[in-house]
């Protein structure tokens, strides 16, 4: 199977099927001398660990990293990070009565017909206990982002039709509700549409918002690698997402030029945007401002309604999920956005220290000293 890996300075390649030994993630490229350790990419595991509260599936993991290679007496050494969690509650027969049946809004039907065979078991490779790996290297590359200045922060935007208010925006109210909504009135309206859902035995989708500060002018190359089109293949490749879009995003196509336009201004030597329309990107490369896009997340497929589909032998059925699925995605994909947008940012900073001969020449310089 191609496509397991995303990158080329920092990479990684992930592992692993949800109801298999466990699932991981190899990270090349992480410069040396990082302080790291579990507890740096626990943090990150634990927002999307699944069990956290009624809105998501019961399956109870607690998702504890194991760091087998490349960390030597608390530092990166350079060499390939090695990754694991292990499975410990997976219920594999709770799949066995749906092995010949392809369940609308996955990828059971695509995954069938492409291999000629499927790993039932919740999806094996398509599931979204995949995301675990990509959020333990993107812990690891935020952590990097950090010790440059560079902050990544995403939220819960809206869940159905509830959107989160921007006057009462509170970065500190994120990680005080189960939905992770940076509005505590838009959470609790939120949760209250989830529990009409639930009784309904139906999901719900939402909007996922990233932002990103403290990035230097000029990340991100003018054709094919563009900081904007690297994100966007980062994050659409996560499974349930069906749409992505920066800054102003779709919104301006209905808009004029002389609306859409940010001007520029001096500030003390320094060039700066008025507004910020293009959402931090401008010809591929960042701007300067802040970096804003959004991330549009499908309904949980897995609902507990019967549906109409097909079997293997192409026969009209009817299926009725059961198992323990969560009702909505969006509150355990917050972090699988943060850490996807660290990963593509880091990469692609790595590979812009080469883009200028005096950049080489200065490191080059320091290297002899």
């Amino acid at each position: 199977m191609a496509g397991s890996s995303f990158g080329t300075l920092f990479r990684m390649t992930t592992w692993g099927e949800t109801h298999g030994k466990g699932v991981g993630v190899v990270v090349d490229g992480c410069p040396a001398g990082l302080s790291l350790c579990e507890e740096d990419i626990q943090k990150y595991l634990n927002r999307r660990k699944p069990g956290q509260s009624k809105y998501t599936t019961k399956r109870k993991e607690d998702d504890k990293v194991e760091i087998l290679s490349g960390v030597f007496e608390g530092k990166t050494t350079g060499t390939p990070i090695s990754m694991a969690v292990f499975n410990k509650d997976q219920h594999s027969k709770d799949y066995s009565a749906i092995k010949d049946i392809y369940r609308p809004g996955h990828a059971d039907y695509t995954f069938d017909k492409k291999y000629g065979f499927r790993d039932y078991r919740g999806g094996g490779r398509s599931s979204g206990r995949e995301t675990t790996a990509r959020v333990a290297a993107g812990a690891v590359a935020a952590k990097v982002l950090k010790e440059l200045g560079i902050e990544v922060f995403t939220y819960t935007k809206a869940i159905g039709p509830v959107q989160i208010d921007e006057n009462r925006f509170s970065k500190e109210e994120r990680d005080k509700n189960a939905l992770y909504m940076p509005d505590a009135q838009a959470a609790a309206q939120a949760e209250e549409y989830l529990q009409e859902k639930m009784k309904e035995l139906d999901s719900c989708g939402g909007i996922v918002e990233c932002v990103i500060t403290g990035m230097p002018v000029g990340v991100g190359e003018p054709v094919f690698d563009k900081l904007s089109a690297n994100l966007g293949k980062a994050i659409l490749s996560i499974g349930a997402v069906k749409g992505f879009e920066i800054g102003d995003g779709f919104a301006a196509a209905a808009s004029a030029g002389s609306e859409n336009n940010d001007d520029f201004y001096n500030d003390n030597g320094t060039v700066k945007k008025k507004t910020n329309h293009a959402g931090g990107v401008l010809g591929g490369m960042s701007d300067g401002s802040v970096i804003t896009f959004r991330a549009a997340f499908k309904p949980t497929p897995s609902i507990a309604q019967p549906q109409q589909t097909v079997n293997r032998d192409g026969k009209d059925t009817e299926i009725v999920i059961h198992g323990r699925h969560d009702p909505i995605i969006v509150p355990r994909a917050v972090v699988v956005v943060e850490t996807m947008a660290a990963v593509t940012v880091l990469d692609l900073l790595l590979q812009n220290m080469g883009s200028r001969l005096d950049s080489v020449k200065n490191f080059y310089e320091n290297e002899k000293k």
